[in-house]
């Protein structure tokens, strides 16, 4: 009786594990709709810090505050919560930093998230500010080029480079700025607030405020099921 009761639990238990998402999830909402983003596990102190200010909600009500067409969209400044139209932005932090996590398989293709930071030595990241990459389509040229250039002759493994000759992104940041996830739904949200006007800083005319959230298991769960589809 005792061995049957102990494999109903270990059939329980690993079925509870495989049930259990292996990833965590956020969700960015704005007035221009909302991405959903994994984050990376190859990447844990970003990804135990992003967590920790959605608990927080340290970023609701913080702007886009920075946005580049072909480029990205950058937010997360704690100073853009009260900001007057037309400050200029991006100096506002939370008093701590992150060490830079470098990974070589992840990437700036279109659609990672990815810290900001200051120039600093370490390239530690900002506490807070982060960006989502747009980028653009590359040809082979431009991406030896990119090589030669501001990655110091670094190259840019092959299925990488097939990616930025498909989907896109901004190769020059790679190694030098922390990616730890990336948009499994909503990218288009990114290509509409990259497409609104902007003043000289950067900064769009027109006020984006976010939400960020963190999903729970259950919406975690709805998300993967919709995604499967």
């Amino acid at each position: 009786m005792k061995k049957a009761i102990l494999l109903l639990f270990t059939v329980f238990s690993l079925q509870a594990m495989a049930s259990k998402p292996k990833n965590t999830y956020v969700k960015i909402s704005s007035t221009y709709g909302e991405v959903f983003i994994k984050l990376y596990n190859e990447t844990p102190k970003h990804r135990d810090n992003f967590m920790k200010l959605a608990k927080e909600g340290s970023l609701n009500g913080t702007l886009f505050h920075r946005v580049i067409k072909n480029f990205m969209i950058q937010g997360g400044d704690p100073n853009s919560k009260t900001a007057k139209a037309g400050e200029q932005l991006g100096n506002g932090d939370l008093g701590y930093t992150v060490p830079a996590e470098f990974v070589p398989n992840l990437f700036h293709k279109k659609g990672v998230l990815a810290a900001a930071r200051d120039n600093n030595p370490e390239k530690a990241s900002s506490g807070c500010q982060f960006y989502i990459v747009q980028g653009k389509v590359y040809t082979d040229a431009e991406l030896d080029a990119v090589e030669n250039g501001r990655l110091a002759g670094r190259k840019i493994p092959t299925e990488q480079r097939e990616i930025y000759k498909t989907l896109g992104g901004t190769p020059f940041l790679d190694q030098s700025y922390t990616v730890y996830g990336e948009v499994v739904k909503g990218l288009e949200m990114v290509d509409k607030i990259t497409a609104l006007a902007v003043d000289g800083n950067n900064r769009p005319k027109e006020d984006v405020k976010m939400q960020v959230t963190l999903l729970k298991k259950g919406e975690t769960r709805k998300l993967l099921k919709g995604l499967s589809k």
